[in-house]
């Protein structure tokens, strides 16, 4: 079969040919219908290799969805045929975290060696795939799975993030979402599904702002050195109750605990390197600061259930799997708008 891999440190991508996986008892193989393309593979890809926690070649992809193809010994519950998304942070299963669906926060993944599809086990960027547990799938139904796969990140990691800053986001309150991107432009969605908050957009580009606007930004802001200033003053003084930065640059974490109110609620998602200056004096007072990681099983079925409601709506481009090398050229130069989705068998 085809897949999609990083086969050496510092190299591109590459399409190859590889064995087509069989599973094994408890396992699950999926016939991949979409694959999302993400801005943590170009992370991961410029690692050095001391860095990089698990042998190459990696197939990439960490976002997948899929008709089941055939089922291991044991696996009940699925059919031959039924339309999946994978949940993608994969842990042992038995931990206190695990026990509550957080395999996100998997206490022994590390221990056990346990890594997500696409990153450290083979992902979905392929024409087959092998999930390890059918507790990984959760049923897509109705959804289109070309729209639907981005949500298994792109959708669950803003919503995580936004879930637990909901009691800041009260009448009258102000979040701010740096990075109107594959993540960033559903999070905007999701602020106005759930929350009465005015929404304020930054990025750095007029393709993006405007993506922003289509998908219910109140308020878009050039993100550059006087942006934690113009939120400010778009805030009456008193900033952001709530600020989402899905880019995790240096520059922007600056931004992100600049236009931040008293007590807000900072989460720096994205995984650009920055790290927040945080103590007396250099945040605002009793303004907490996170850095989530991806979500729960359960908030991925909560967040399915909302685009099956219509409350989100994924802006995707599509592309074959030949195509992907350069779709990971064109989101590195920031030429995507919203999220690359592959189609394994288009």
């Amino acid at each position: 079969m085809k897949a999609v891999q990083y086969r050496s440190v510092g190299a591109a991508p590459e399409v190859v040919t590889v064995a087509r996986p069989e599973p094994g008892p408890g396992q699950v193989l999926l016939k991949v219908t979409a694959a999302g393309v993400c801005h943590s593979d170009i992370a991961v890809m410029s690692w050095p290799a001391e860095a990089i926690p698990f042998p190459l070649p990696l197939t990439l992809g960490h976002e997948g969805a899929g008709t089941v193809a055939a089922l291991g010994e044991g696996v009940t519950g699925l059919s031959v045929g039924d339309s999946v998304a994978v949940y993608g942070p994969w842990g042992c299963g038995s931990c206190l975290m695990c026990a509550q669906g957080k395999e996100n926060y998997c206490l022994r993944a590390a221990e056990l060696g346990i890594r997500p599809p696409g990153l450290g086990a083979p992902g979905a960027l392929a024409e087959y795939l092998l999930v390890d547990d059918p507790r990984h799938l959760v049923p897509l139904g109705d959804l289109d799975p070309v729209t639907a796969v981005p949500l298994t990140d792109a959708g669950l990691t803003p919503y995580h993030a936004i879930k637990t800053a909901l009691p800041k986001l009260t009448p009258g309150s102000t979040a701010v979402v740096i990075g109107t991107g594959g993540l960033g432009h559903v999070a905007i969605q999701l602020l106005r599904a759930l929350t009465p908050a005015r929404v304020v957009a930054l990025d750095v580009t007029d393709e993006k702002l405007e993506l922003a606007r289509q998908v219910g930004a109140h308020e878009t802001v050039r993100s550059d050195a006087q942006a934690a200033a113009k939120v400010r003053e778009l805030t009456g003084g008193t900033g952001a109750q709530a600020v989402f930065d899905f880019v995790g640059a240096p520059p922007t974490v600056t931004t992100a605990t600049a236009c931040a109110a008293v007590e807000a609620e900072i989460s720096i998602v994205g995984i650009g390197g920055g790290a927040a200056s945080v103590g007396f004096g250099t945040v605002p007072y009793d303004a907490a600061v996170r850095s989530p990681y991806w979500g729960s099983r359960s908030e991925l079925i909560e967040v399915l259930d909302l685009a099956r409601s219509g409350a989100i709506d994924v802006h995707v481009e599509t592309y074959t799997l030949d195509e992907a090398p350069e779709v990971y050229a064109r989101l590195h130069d920031g030429r995507i708008n919203g999220r690359a989705v592959i189609l394994p068998h288009a």
